[in-house]
């Protein structure tokens, strides 16, 4: 593509924030401190997590950079950035999660595949951009459309981004057309994030941004547009990130049976303390995340200073000022919630988050009752075990 390259090898990758934990250097994936995730609502861009398949692409020449869209429509275009920048802009506040986020808890009740997350493959940002429903308009592609006349029900997004998952072939994904055309769906061509230029880790100068849904489907590096029949063929939605039971392993499975995972489950984390951690008897304050998928608010967040036995109702906020209703128009519906209860922990223990959504899910009680091979999607409730007068582990 004109103006951007997929390098080949890792010489030129950008600087990172040297807080950040590297499960992986080449290539680089890494995550903040769980702590550094609660100390404000909007996660700062060098704190967010980096998920990332191959080298990170260059830009050249901006003013050269285009993508296509093509496919099962009538009007194919190549739109430059000049393009996407003349249409409405709109801000949108949305939480990306990796559908691996707290693979490493799960891998201790059996061994999985993939990344090793910790709790912070999470970050909250407000992301800048053209909603997709409008630059399908430009293709003749009407708002709330299901079907093309050519018969395009997917859309899917091709990545500058080569990866040996995909035989040294771009990264690709792709959302039901109904969803790319529905405004009320958010789903935006974001060339900003926290009110400045992407940077190059998190998708410069161009990248979609699919609110509510694992962050897999949030194509960086925005090379083309395909308006396709069937979901997209590509490996990371065809053989990874698909939930499979945990009688399923490498020598039965058959990727065929399950559907591609869109929508997260309602998830919470402490992140004030790590797992294992000395405090002084008395007060403290417990703090950390809850969101859930498909744009459902945060109901409650449940802790517990006793292993599960016994609950308390966590305080819970968004946007400084204004109390948090799930649901309300008020509230950012693809957002984290932050949850906070002060209590009086007198002897070692065990302390327990559990979160309910606005439909009334709630999370599990056991990661093993939710294991399955690849270690996504671990939303068990999350535990901490404090060590009163002793030192950490």
């Amino acid at each position: 593509m004109p103006g951007i390259k997929g390098p080949s090898d890792y010489s030129q990758e950008p600087p990172r924030h040297p807080c950040l934990q590297i499960n992986s250097k080449e290539p680089f994936n890494a995550e903040p401190p769980r702590s550094a995730l609660v100390s404000s609502y909007v996660t700062p861009v060098d704190l967010f997590y980096k998920r990332n398949h191959g080298p990170i692409p260059v830009v050249d020449d901006i003013e050269r950079y285009c993508f296509d869209i093509t496919g099962l429509i009538q009007t194919p275009k190549n739109l430059y950035m000049r393009d996407v920048r003349m249409l409405p802009k709109y801000n949108v506040t949305a939480i990306l999660q990796c559908a691996g986020n707290r693979r490493t808890a799960m891998s201790k009740t059996r061994k999985v595949r993939g990344v090793g997350w910790d709790v912070s493959a999470i970050g909250n940002a407000v992301w800048g951009g053209a909603k997709l429903a409008d630059v399908l308009e430009l293709v003749g592609i009407p708002k709330l459309t299901s079907r093309t006349q050519s018969g395009g029900k997917h859309v899917e997004f091709v990545s500058i981004d080569k990866c040996k998952e995909e035989n040294g072939g771009p990264y690709k994904a792709s959302i039901p057309l109904i969803q790319a055309t529905n405004p009320e769906a958010d789903v935006l061509l974001a060339y900003e994030m926290n009110g400045e230029p992407l940077n190059r880790d998190h998708g410069y100068p161009l990248r979609v941004i699919v609110p509510g849904v694992i962050g897999a489907r949030s194509v960086k590096w925005l090379d083309s547009i395909n308006i396709i029949a069937e979901e997209c063929q590509g490996f990371f939605m065809q053989k990874d990130y698909k939930m499979f039971p945990p009688s399923v392993d490498w020598d039965n499975i058959n990727w065929s049976t399950r559907r591609p995972q869109m929508d997260f489950p309602v998830q919470s984390v402490i992140c004030s303390l790590e797992d294992v951690q000395s405090i002084k008897p008395g007060k403290i304050t417990i703090t950390g995340y809850a969101a859930s998928g498909g744009g459902r608010g945060i109901e409650r967040v449940d802790v517990s200073i006793d292993g599960g036995k016994t609950w308390l109702e966590a305080s819970r906020s968004q946007k400084t000022g204004i109390p948090y209703i799930s649901d309300h128009e008020s509230s950012d519906k693809w957002a984290w919630v932050l949850f906070e209860i002060t209590v009086d922990i007198p002897h070692s223990t065990e302390i327990v988050a559990k979160a309910v959504d606005s439909a009334a899910n709630v999370q599990p009680e056991n990661v093993q009752d939710i294991w399955n091979l690849r270690g996504i999607l671990n939303t068990s409730w999350h535990r901490v075990q404090v060590r009163v007068g002793h030192s950490n582990m």
